[in-house]
């Protein structure tokens, strides 16, 4: 439906302003239709198996209802509330397209399966003059005579979703989504987990071990809380951030290092610097080091699955540096339109390496630009465990049931530099560091809450640490003698036969291996 909105709808706009009588545009916009864009568009979409479900159900509905969202959850709608536009567009193709100039006249589309515009629009007593506002695309415009300029901000900021205090006590009131006693431990050891991992990795880093490492050491509450919240079949856009998502899904601390070290077991061959998982099995596309370049794709993605009738999303992360991004420009916008289901995710935790938010933008952090697109959004507390499994909860039945996108800024605290090669002492100050590290950490916080509903005890703690320490330092012995991948896989996978030109290329790099011998790593095979 979405893409015969589209083949209609753009060409046929162009040619609205040109000056016609009610009958002539009509038969010139049924012509140039009929003759045009029905054999390239209708008959290649004709092979969709879905076409006959498009022609027979309503084209382009343009309806919004304002939903009623406890406080707690604080949704920032995109929009403000509309009138259902009359009409019906329930007749038969050869019906319908005749009116295609007067629906397309008046405006474009205002949303993917927008562009219902029915010839009389049904208005109450308390709209202004008719004389007073003008139809324009995306809905009635009213004039002023005032000149009135929008504020840069407003006066109070949006409030940040929150279920536990610092002390892991419920607020008062609030609202939750009902963990039980097996979800609830299977995240906070996992989350435990991700920060052993994350030590223990870093220091073989630190030793030379592996070439680079990225922690998510105060972040643990948003990966694993956000994965459990998730559906296996949701699929997965990360930054750089998220292997707490691959953990919590049964990415083993082996397939990490393995990754890690660049062993012949690891599923990208070698091929990626480390910390860039990927896993089909897990329905999470590999990390790329280009920032932001997810969140289209996660429009396209997600827009796949809304076509396919799947009962899954698409969820794609981002840092508050990626916002800064062309990108997130163009996939929030391509997802808004398109009313993709996605789930957009940014972790906004005050630094984009050694740029502060403050440097960033001047709006009120990430959570108002959602409006600006069109997209519902919410500011969540990302260090709190339950806030963070809720909200998302939350957010993705609302995806799902409503195909559309939704942005939610999760406030955090990078406690541990941005990566390897970075020293955040250096811009930042070490008590800063610390706060955040102790009176803000999420295990700490979620610990307590676990703790007090009886579900963990302090000698549970001492055996799981000491446990998933010994098979974190075993994972790394045993990468660390594993053997790398052979030399001829640098030029496998892309291509079905080997194009002339990689061809010369081995040629080439095996003759300078073997001037070079003594340069050259002895646990690859060549």
């Amino acid at each position: 439906m979405h893409l015969i909105c589209h083949y209609i709808h753009e060409p046929l706009y162009m040619f609205s302003p040109i000056t016609h009588t009610h009958t002539q545009h009509k038969h010139l916009v049924s012509n140039l239709f009929w003759k045009r864009f029905f054999p390239m568009s209708i008959c290649r979409l004709a092979r969709s198996r879905t076409i006959t479900r498009f022609l027979k159900t309503k084209i382009c509905p343009f309806e919004i209802h304002e939903r009623l969202i406890t406080p707690n959850y604080s949704f920032f709608h995109a929009c403000s509330s509309y009138k259902t536009l009359a009409g019906n567009f329930t007749r038969k193709p050869h019906e319908l397209w005749d009116k295609t100039a007067n629906i397309l006249a008046f405006r474009r589309f205002e949303s993917a399966r927008a562009g219902e515009q029915a010839e009389a629009v049904s208005y109450t007593d308390d709209d202004e003059d008719e004389n007073q506002s003008i139809d324009f695309p995306g809905g009635r415009v009213t004039f002023t005579p005032q000149i009135k300029f929008i504020s840069e901000s407003t006066d109070k900021r949006v409030p940040c979703y929150r279920v536990l205090d610092d002390d892991g006590y419920p607020f008062a009131g609030s609202r939750s989504e009902q963990v039980d006693k097996e979800t609830a431990l299977k995240m906070y050891k996992s989350m435990v987990t991700l920060q052993i991992m994350d030590h223990i990795f870093y220091e073989a880093q630190r030793q030379g071990r592996i070439s680079f490492y990225m922690t998510s050491m105060g972040e643990e509450a948003i990966n694993i809380a956000t994965a459990a919240a998730l559906s296996p079949d949701d699929i997965i856009l990360p930054q750089y951030r998220e292997p707490g998502i691959l953990l919590w899904r049964g990415f083993t601390i082996e397939e990490f290092a393995n990754q890690l070290f660049g062993t012949k077991n690891d599923a990208g061959k070698g091929r990626q610097m480390p910390v860039h998982y990927g896993s089909k099995k897990h329905n999470f596309v590999t990390v790329s080091s280009p920032i932001a370049t997810q969140l289209p794709q996660a429009a396209g993605i997600a827009y796949s699955l809304k076509m396919d009738n799947k009962e899954a999303c698409a969820v794609a992360f981002t840092g508050d540096g990626g916002t800064s991004e062309g990108d997130f420009h163009a996939g929030l916008n391509f997802a808004a339109v398109m009313e993709a289901p996605v789930l957009f995710i940014c972790r906004n935790n005050g630094w984009a390496i050694s740029t502060p938010i403050s440097d960033q933008f001047r709006s009120d952090g990430v959570v108002v630009k959602g409006q600006a697109y069109g997209i519902r959004s919410i500011r969540i507390d990302g260090n709190d465990t339950l806030a963070v499994y809720s909200a998302i909860r939350a957010a993705r039945e609302m995806v799902i049931r409503e195909q559309k996108p939704i942005l939610v800024e999760a406030l955090t605290y990078r406690v541990g530099h941005h990566s390897t090669s970075d020293d955040s002492t250096k811009y930042r100050p070490l008590n800063e560091i610390e706060y955040w590290k102790t009176a803000r950490n999420p295990l700490g916080r979620y610990r307590k809450w676990v703790q007090r509903n009886g579900w963990w005890t302090d000698e549970e703690e001492t055996e799981l640490r000491g446990s998933i320490r010994k098979q974190v330092m075993n994972a790394i012995q045993v990468a660390d003698k594993t053997e790398k991948p052979s030399l001829k896989e640098l030029f496998t996978d892309v291509y079905d036969r080997l194009p002339l030109n990689l061809h010369e290329q081995e040629k080439s790099l095996r003759e300078t291996i073997k001037r070079h011998e003594q340069d050259f790593p002895a646990d690859v095979p060549l």
